[in-house]
C-alpha cells in the first residue's frame, strides 16, 4: 500500500471514529440534559449534518449548556476534518493526476544497451560517454522521485527495484550488451548477483567504494570491478611523478613510432608566460599541438595569442623523439627536485593510494592529516596556515590536496597558494561543479572524482574507445569520412568547421602522420581525428 493509500485509510478510519463517537455522546446529552431523547441514528443524522456542514443539526435549537457546548466542539471539530482532507487526500490525487509518470519497463526493441543501476555523479559522466559513441542506455532507479527528474530530463530511465530480478528483466538486461552496479557497496553486490540470476552471459561492472571489499565483489560474479578512489590517488601521484620525470608517461600510438600524448607545462618551465606562437613548440620540438587545457577548460584549436602558464596541458602528436624534446620543454629548468619537497594532505582512501604511488615512484613527501594515524607525519587542519606550515609547505615544489570536502579543498587552495606562492597544488575535486572554483582558488591541476571515474567505467563498458582523461573528453577516432574523398583537408576546412584535428591518414595499410592542409583525401582512407564530444559529433555529422 503507498503512502497516499495508507493515509486515506487512515483518514477514513478516524473520520468514522470521530463521528460515532460524537454520535454516542450526543444522544447520550439530549437524554440527560435536553430532555429529548433520540435514537442512535437521529443522532447519527445530526452529526454528519454538522460535520458536512449541509445543516447544523436539525434538533436546533438546544437549550442546556452541555448541548451547547457538545455542538460547539462539534462545530469546530468537523471543520478541522474537512481541512486535514485536503493535505491528506484531495492535494496529493491532484499531484498523481498531473504528475510524470515514470515507465517501470523498457521498451522492447532496445537491444546492446547499457544498464545503470542508480543514477550518481559518475553514472552522468558515463550516460555522456555513451551518448557520444551512439551506444543506448536505461538507468534503474529505485527512487521514485530522482526516477521523475530523470525522466523530465530526457534520460531513458525505469523506476524499478535493481536488486530485484523484475525489475532488471524490465530493463531488458536479457538483451543488454553490459550491467553497471553503481550504488553501496553491499547493494552492488546484490545487484551483480540478481544480474547473473536474470542472464549470467551479460557483462557486469561493480563499483566499489572500499577497495578492501573488491574480493566480495569478485565473489558475487562481477566481471569488472572498478575502485575510483584509488584511481584518482593515483591520477593524482601521476601529476607529481610528471613534473620529475624526463619520460613521456602515457601515449596513444596512432601508427609506428607516431603517438599522441598529453604534456602538462610545470612551473619553473621556459614556456610559462609565452604565447603558443612565440613558444616555437613546433619548430623546436617537431610536435603537432591539437589542443590545450586553459584552467581546465579544452581548446581545439588554441589560439596562438593563448598564453601558457604552469598548469596549461598540451594535446600533442608526433614521434616519440619529438615528443621527448617537448617534454624537456615542459619541465622546470632551474628547480630540481628535492627531499620532502611534496605535502599530501589528507589521508584517506585517495590519499593513501598517492602515497604508495609516490612511494613506488620513489619520492619523499610529508603527509599531512586530521587524525593521528599510521602514515601520519603531522597532525592538524588542511586549512590553517601554522599546521601547513609545520607540514613544510614553505619548502614545498607540489602539494596534493586530497580532501574528500571540495569547500575545505577549496580553502586549503587558498591558504597554500598564500603562504608558498610557487607552489604545485594538484587537487582533488569530489563533484565536477566545483573544479572551475578550484582553478580560480589558484590550484594547477584538478581533477574529478566523478569525471575520472566515469570515464573509466566508459573504458571498461567500451573496450574501442581511447580517452585522455581530462577535465573535458578528447576522443581519438578512426573513421572513414567518405565525404572527404576527393578534398584536400584545407579545401574541406575541417578544423574551422568542426574543431577536430587530423592527426593521420591510413591509406592501404600504411600510416601518413605529416598531415598538413594540402593532403588529399581518397577513397578508401581512413582518417585519425582527436576532438571533443562535441567536435567529434560535428566532425561525423557532416563528413561520416
Amino acid at each position: 500500500m503507498d503512502t497516499w493509500k495508507r493515509r486515506t485509510a487512515l483518514y477514513v478510519v478516524g473520520l468514522i471514529g470521530v463521528m460515532l463517537g460524537f454520535t454516542l455522546v450526543y444522544d447520550y446529552g439530549m437524554s440527560a440534559f435536553d430532555g429529548r431523547p433520540r435514537t442512535f441514528l437521529e443522532a447519527l443524522q445530526v452529526v454528519v449534518e454538522t460535520f458536512t456542514t449541509t445543516g447544523y443539526g436539525s434538533d436546533a435549537k438546544w437549550e442546556s449548556p452541555e448541548m451547547l457546548l457538545l455542538v460547539t466542539v462539534m462545530d469546530i471539530t468537523g471543520v478541522v476534518m474537512i481541512f486535514l482532507a485536503l493535505p491528506v487526500l484531495l492535494f496529493p490525487l491532484f499531484e498523481e493526476a498531473v504528475s510524470t509518470n515514470v515507465p517501470t519497463t523498457v521498451e522492447n526493441d532496445i537491444e546492446d544497451h547499457v544498464v545503470i543501476c542508480t543514477y550518481t555523479p559518475r553514472g552522468e559522466t558515463l550516460v555522456g560517454e555513451l551518448d557520444t559513441w551512439g551506444v543506448d542506455h536505461v538507468v534503474v532507479e529505485p527512487d521514485r522521485e530522482r526516477a521523475t527528474e530523470l525522466y523530465e530530463d530526457g534520460h531513458r530511465v525505469i523506476h524499478a527495484d535493481p536488486q530485484s530480478v523484475e525489475g532488471l528483466r524490465n530493463a531488458g538486461l536479457a538483451d543488454a550488451r553490459a550491467l553497471v552496479a553503481d550504488a553501496a557497496d553491499e547493494v552492488n553486490t546484490s545487484i551483480v548477483l540478481t544480474a547473473r540470476e536474470v542472464d549470467d552471459s551479460v557483462s557486469t561492472v561493480s563499483v566499489v567504494e572500499e577497495p578492501d571489499r573488491e574480493r566480495y565483489h569478485d565473489l558475487a560474479g562481477a566481471d569488472h570491478v572498478v575502485s575510483p578512489r584509488r584511481l584518482l590517488g593515483e591520477s593524482l601521484a601521476g601529476k607529481v611523478t610528471t613534473s620529475v620525470s624526463t619520460a613521456v608517461g602515457d601515449t596513444i600510438e596512432i601508427g609506428q613510432d607516431f603517438d599522441i600524448a598529453e604534456l602538462p607545462i610545470h612551473r619553473g618551465s621556459d614556456l610559462v608566460g609565452r604565447t603558443l606562437a612565440d613558444s616555437e613548440i613546433r619548430e623546436e620540438s617537431g610536435v603537432n599541438v591539437i589542443g590545450a587545457w586553459f584552467q581546465g577548460e579544452f581548446e581545439s584549436p588554441p589560439s596562438p595569442d593563448a598564453t601558457l602558464d604552469n598548469g596549461t596541458v598540451l594535446l600533442v602528436a608526433g614521434r616519440e623523439d619529438q615528443l621527448q624534446r617537448l617534454k624537456d620543454m615542459t619541465l622546470s629548468s632551474v628547480r630540481q627536485f628535492g627531499h620532502g619537497e611534496t605535502v599530501v594532505v589528507g589521508y584517506g582512501e585517495v590519499g593513501r593510494t598517492t602515497a604508495r604511488a609516490l612511494d613506488r615512484a620513489g619520492i619523499d613527501y610529508t603527509v599531512l592529516d586530521h587524525e593521528d594515524k599510521p602514515g601520519v607525519d603531522v597532525v592538524g587542519d588542511a586549512t590553517e596556515p601554522d599546521e601547513l606550515r609545520a607540514a613544510g609547505i614553505a619548502d614545498a615544489r607540489t602539494v596534493v590536496l586530497a580532501l574528500s570536502d571540495d569547500t575545505d579543498t577549496e580553502f586549503a587552495t587558498l591558504v597554500v597558494g598564500d603562504l608558498n606562492p610557487d607552489v604545485e597544488i594538484i587537487a582533488r575535486a569530489e563533484q565536477t561543479e566545483n573544479v572551475q572554483k578550484m582553478y580560480r582558488a589558484g590550484a594547477d591541476y584538478v581533477l574529478s572524482l566523478a569525471t575520472i571515474s566515469g570515464r573509466m567505467l566508459a573504458s571498461t563498458i567500451l573496450a574501442d574507445e581511447q580517452v585522455i582523461s581530462m577535465d573535458e573528453q578528447v576522443e581519438i577516432v578512426r573513421t572513414a569520412a567518405d565525404k572527404l574523398a576527393g578534398q584536400t583537408l584545407g579545401q574541406a576546412r575541417v578544423r574551422a568547421r568542426t574543431g577536430c584535428t587530423v592527426v593521420a591518414v591510413e591509406r592501404n595499410g600504411d600510416v601518413i602522420t605529416d598531415v598538413g592542409p594540402d593532403v588529399h583525401v581518397a577513397d578508401g582512407d581512413d582518417l585519425v581525428v582527436a576532438g571533443t564530444d562535441d567536435s567529434v559529433d560535428r566532425f561525423r555529422a557532416i563528413f561520416d
